[in-house]
């Protein structure tokens, strides 16, 4: 009679760690939980509510399929949706400027992890630089691709978990990096490089000869960030601030500057698996090449269909709509996490996400992996911090912010309500 073997004993496999998010809901689906399961609250989904918003355009609820699609599509993805990409960025971020992103600085990817591991796997023999906190799947994706060496740049939480260009450059000469990858805004603590400060960033990366990878999947989740010269009338007619440092690049095939971006969260289309990348046409030639292997190309049938949503006057109706709710629900879940005493010490400034510090709370909840625990009783989820610790490798010994969790308005406003009052019986009866 055979018995099953232990998980990572079959000869030639490794154990694969399943990371933050997936982590927490596969750890929920053992105690019941399943997607269409209304009794569940999930304040620690990577999603954000993808229904009809107030003032949003029409949401897409049906595609027409054209056979002619149904085979492979290009590796780089097709040609209408990356020229769509590329004037994209030229109105919103690029508006009377001498070098303009064509289709050979634009390559589309199926999903925002595909995007991400199609760039780290054209890096080559280098030092990365790459920030703590930050989100969860960077710590699996920097130690499967051994070309490079990662490097981390612990942000000071008593700096509200800001870096400045200054601080940027002496980690790039001290510790000889070649490039720098962070989400902006950041998930988990939502802290925002805008305006001068992103100007500042991506001169520094002209100067070191560094590239910079931006992560910038939550660009349009951005809250009270003042508008600045170089924002246009469109998007001050929208009311929609949105961010990139696409604004700050001189030449795009020469500036060392490469985004990463998509359907996924600023589009709120995350089960889509459409996202794209945007960087010197070099870059995109070798990141093209790693999807060869890698992925093989997005969805076909859908590109044509996105297409639309890339349209300036569309895409700002949908991020002013965006701001307009989920800054609602970003002060709701502020003051509600701070009246059961979870402490906020910084406000996030973009993404949907609030960082967390329970310290305050009576044990064990005051640690983020006891506090996850018990929060599944109550049929809510969270992510505990120590997640957002990228250690590549797992070099460090020293495990950070375990008394932090990170909770998300992504979901409805009903949903965080109801959350957050189970939380505080929760806290209420330890």
């Amino acid at each position: 009679m055979s018995s099953e073997p232990a998980l990572g004993t079959v000869p030639g496999f490794r154990r694969v760690p399943r990371t933050g998010v997936i982590y927490v809901m596969s750890k929920a689906a053992e105690r019941g939980y399943g997607t269409d399961d209304q009794h569940w609250i999930s304040l620690g989904q990577g999603s954000p509510e993808v229904g009809p918003l107030e003032g949003a355009p029409d949401r897409l609820n049906s595609l027409s399929l054209d056979p002619r699609q149904f085979g492979y599509g290009p590796v780089d993805g097709a040609m209408e949706l990356r020229e769509a990409v590329a004037n994209f960025y030229n109105q919103v971020y690029r508006r009377g400027r001498e070098s303009q992103y064509t289709v050979e600085n634009v390559c589309i990817a199926p999903g925002g992890r595909a995007a991400m591991a199609r760039v780290v796997a054209a890096l080559g023999r280098s030092n990365l630089g790459h920030f703590i906190p930050d989100y969860t799947a960077y710590e699996e994706l920097l130690s499967t691709f051994r070309g490079f060496i990662p490097i981390p740049i612990l942000v000071d939480p008593a700096r509200r978990q800001r870096t400045t260009a200054e601080e940027l450059r002496s980690e790039i000469l001290g510790r000889g990096l070649s490039s720098v990858l962070c989400s902006n805004p950041c998930n988990p603590t939502g802290q925002l490089v805008a305006g001068e400060r992103l100007g500042e960033w991506v001169e520094v990366a002209r100067q070191t000869r560094c590239s910079l990878i931006f992560d910038e999947f939550y660009s349009h989740y951005i809250y009270d960030t003042p508008t600045t010269p170089s924002d246009h009338a469109e998007q001050l007619a929208h009311k929609a601030r949105l961010v990139s440092a696409a604004e700050f690049v001189d030449d795009v095939n020469l500036d060392p500057i490469v985004m990463v971006d998509g359907l996924t969260k600023n589009w709120r289309y995350p089960g889509w698996r459409v996202s794209w990348i945007v960087g010197p046409r070099d870059v995109i030639q070798q990141a093209t090449s790693a999807g060869s292997y890698l992925d093989g190309g997005a969805n076909h049938p859908f590109q044509k269909a996105v297409i639309p949503l890339l349209q300036t006057e569309h895409a700002l109706a949908e991020t002013a709509a965006i701001q307009q709710v989920f800054s609602g629900k970003r002060r709701f879940l502020v003051d509600r996490l701070r009246s059961i005493g979870v402490q906020v010490e910084h406000e996030p400034g973009g993404a949907f996400y609030v960082w967390g510090n329970l310290a305050g709370l009576p044990e064990p909840l005051c640690d983020g992996r006891a506090f996850f625990e018990r929060a599944l009783d109550y049929q809510v989820i969270t992510v505990p911090g120590v997640f957002f610790d990228v250690n590549p490798g797992r070099r460090r010994a020293n495990a950070r912010y375990d008394s932090y969790t990170r909770f998300s308005f992504g979901p409805s406003r009903a949903d965080l309500q109801e959350g957050l009052e189970r939380l505080e019986r929760l806290i209420q009866e330890a």
